[in-house]
C-alpha cells in the first residue's frame, strides 16, 4: 500500500512538470507588462504567469495559517 501511494504521487508529480512544461513551450510570445507606471522587460508569457502562480501558493498558506491563529480558542482563567 505504501508503494503504491508512493508510485501515485510521483505519477501526479510528473503529470504535473509535463503540463508545465507544455504551458512553457506553448506560451513562448513575447510581451511588456506595465504595472503602476514600471515597465517590466519583454518576457514571455509563461514567464510572469509561473511567477504569480508561485507567489499565490506562497501567500496562500500564510493566509490559512493567519486565519487559523486568529480562530484559536484562547485559555481562560478559572478563578
Amino acid at each position: 500500500m505504501r508503494n503504491l501511494k508512493r508510485l501515485i504521487f510521483i505519477l501526479i508529480a510528473l503529470l504535473i512538470a509535463a503540463a508545465i512544461v507544455v504551458f512553457v513551450l506553448e506560451n513562448q510570445q513575447s510581451f511588456a507588462l506595465v504595472f503602476f507606471g514600471w515597465n517590466a522587460p519583454e518576457l514571455p508569457v509563461a514567464v510572469p504567469v509561473i511567477f504569480a502562480l508561485l507567489v499565490g501558493m506562497m501567500i496562500g498558506p500564510l493566509l490559512v495559517s493567519v486565519a487559523r491563529l486568529r480562530k484559536k480558542p484562547k485559555a481562560s482563567r478559572l478563578p
